[in-house]
């Protein structure tokens, strides 16, 4: 069964259908890549899967050890490569984790490796190929 339909609108531009939530978002090519940049472009989805796999991997092994992540946040930015062929170069990553135990003790230093190395191997870190940089730096609040 699918999991997304996709609809060319013209003007290199796509809508696009998450069948099981019925959420819809849009594509355009970027502005560097004759698009008008109005929306996410493909890469962008690219390095937002990166980001939003990794805090999302990382709260369900926190939340299975009684470890809150609630108001984590992470910045993203697409590096595109500058010679041929067109391709994501790096993905930096820089998440700010706000990350307590259950009682509000903070985290040990094997809690935060553990976390840290979860970050490294998520679903989408494991499938982008080697050659594209991951960056990933992590700056631990409370």
């Amino acid at each position: 069964m699918a999991t997304i339909q996709i609809n060319y609108l013209g003007d290199l531009r796509t809508e696009d259908l998450h069948l099981q939530s019925g959420t819809r978002i849009h594509t355009d090519a970027p502005s560097d890549n004759q698009g008008r940049g109005e929306a996410f472009s493909p890469t962008d989805l690219v390095a937002n899967a990166l980001g939003t796999c990794i805090l999302t991997t990382m709260a369900i092994f926190a939340r299975r050890d009684g470890i809150e992540l609630a108001e984590s946040s992470a910045e993203v930015t697409k590096i595109m490569s500058t010679e041929p062929p067109r391709r994501i170069a790096r993905i930096e990553i820089d998440i700010t984790l706000r990350a307590q135990t259950g009682s509000g003790e903070p985290l040990t230093d094997a809690q935060k490796t553990k976390l840290e190395r979860i970050a490294q191997t998520c679903p989408v870190a494991i499938s982008l190929h080697p050659d594209l940089e991951q960056a990933v730096t992590i700056r631990w609040v409370g």
